[in-house]
């Protein structure tokens, strides 16, 4: 079991930068792809970025490529996600998550982080 918390999230306005962190216990991340996901309100949680265990590989979706960039410290337990250029429809809740899968690391969640960015 892997339990993850995220932080960094905030209120920024359009243009700005913000990097969020996720914190793993419980076990090491080092045999698990990690990734990022985020739910808008009224919409569906969607995929934003994936890292594979040794960050050799990453995917990220079209909305946030060239925007974004996750990286990973396995030796700290640690995934993050330097998000630059927001822009307002970047606002969500930004999920960390973990799992075998590089395409999809579904199988742990962490609570949650809210990012707002606004106009």
């Amino acid at each position: 079991q892997v339990q993850l918390v995220e932080s960094g999230g905030g209120l920024v306005q359009a243009g700005d930068s913000l990097r969020l962190a996720c914190a793993a216990s419980g076990r090491t991340i080092r045999d698990l792809a990690m990734g990022w996901f985020r739910q808008a309100p009224g919409k569906e949680r969607e995929f934003v970025a994936s890292i594979s265990r040794f960050g050799t590989s990453t995917r990220y979706a079209d909305s946030v490529k060239g925007r974004f960039t996750i990286s990973r410290d396995n030796a700290k337990n640690m995934v993050y996600l330097e998000m630059n250029t927001l822009k307002p429809e970047d606002t969500a809740v930004y999920y960390c998550a973990a799992g075998p899968q590089y395409a999809r690391p579904t199988d742990y969640w962490g609570q949650g982080t809210q990012v707002t960015v606004s106009s």
